[in-house]
């Protein structure tokens, strides 16, 4: 049987450059099941004094894996391993746009790109569509708590219709100036618009709403994509948002202190209690057969009171095997993790 080896992407955080390796053996392990080729044997190892992740495949990889594995997360190369030998096999990540639009925003708190992208990847990979991603036909994806937008130009690169929600008017506004900016500066043919946000005369917030295709030709054919952010509260979801609307959910929860959502009770900071009253709010929204992927502080939230939200509002949680191996340390006070849950399809 071939075995094939990943040369893991260095990474710029050196504390999740540390993590990367467990986390792609868990990703790599979740893509296993999309595969038409069975994976065995994903083991870290250590060739001529390089670190990779190692696996063997039932049969020889075909043009379809390969499309599916070349957008793991933290793989920068794939090779071959033959008689002693590494012979390099053509990847072709999905990349609809340059690299930039990840990297350029530096902030405080700022969700490392690599696990953006992991998180999106295996919540696609729980729908009931899990090679959707290479689908003609875009997915709609939602980050609820979107912040400055890792979750959202990860879904440009995709070629993803995205929708995000922040409560926060700062964050708003960073990343109105950051995108118009930069498609301004890419020359990419697109209209931004930006106004009130009012559902039955009453003022919600703010939306940006831009429609834009990464090539003139798309653009003239109308092949675009849509991206929209609501300066609003994320409980308001449902209602700024049709029902069975978005395909997947990805975001990453407050860790304790940075975001929240704000009612009657006055500002959320809490996780426990943000995520217990928005997760069958954003339920809602969820196509039957789509999926929510969340990731989080466990120290300030235990995994089972989590996965027990998620199972009260009526979704099918990803529990066992490599879906138990994605908890990692991002620094002394968060330990994060993540769980993925499916809306039962009709």
């Amino acid at each position: 049987m071939p075995e094939y080896v990943i040369l893991v992407h260095p990474s710029a955080n050196r504390v999740y450059a540390a993590s990367s390796p467990a986390l792609l053996r868990a990703e790599l392990a979740v893509f296993g099941a999309a595969l038409s080729a069975e994976l065995s044997g994903i083991e870290e190892v250590e060739l001529g004094g390089v670190g990779y992740v190692r696996f063997t495949s039932s049969a020889a990889l075909g043009e379809s894996d390969l499309a599916l594995l070349s957008n793991l997360s933290s793989l920068y190369a794939l090779f071959e391993l033959g008689d002693g030998v590494l012979r390099p096999v053509t990847v072709t990540p999905l990349a609809k746009a340059d690299s930039d639009l990840l990297t350029i925003q530096k902030y405080a708190g700022k969700t490392n790109e690599s696990f953006t992208k992991l998180l999106l990847n295996v919540t696609l990979l729980a729908t009931a569509d899990p090679t959707g991603l290479l689908s003609d036909k875009p997915k709609y994806l939602l980050d609820p708590l979107c912040g400055r937008g890792t979750t959202l130009n990860q879904a440009i690169m995709y070629g993803l219709h995205a929708t995000g929600l922040d409560v926060d008017a700062k964050d708003f506004e960073a990343y109105e100036a950051f995108i118009k900016t930069w498609l301004r500066n890419k020359r990419v043919k697109h209209t931004a618009e930006t106004g009130q946000l009012r559902r039955n005369k009453v003022r919600l917030g703010r939306r940006l709403d831009v429609e834009y295709a990464l090539s003139k030709e798309d653009y003239k054919a109308g092949d675009t994509r849509k991206l929209t952010y609501f300066q609003a509260d994320t409980l308001t979801t449902d209602e700024v948002l049709r029902a069975n609307s978005c395909d997947v959910i990805v975001t990453d929860a407050p860790y304790g202190v940075q975001h929240g959502s704000h009612r009657e009770a006055g500002l959320q900071r809490s996780p426990r209690d943000l995520l217990a009253a928005a997760v069958p709010v954003w339920t809602r929204v969820l196509r039957p057969g789509g999926a929510l992927g969340i990731s989080w502080n466990t120290t300030v939230l235990p995994r089972e009171e989590l996965v027990e939200v998620l199972r009260k509002a009526g979704l099918d949680v990803r529990e066992g095997g490599p879906w138990a191996e994605f908890s990692h340390r991002v620094d002394q006070a968060i330990l994060r993790d993540l769980v993925v849950a499916a809306k039962p399809a009709s």
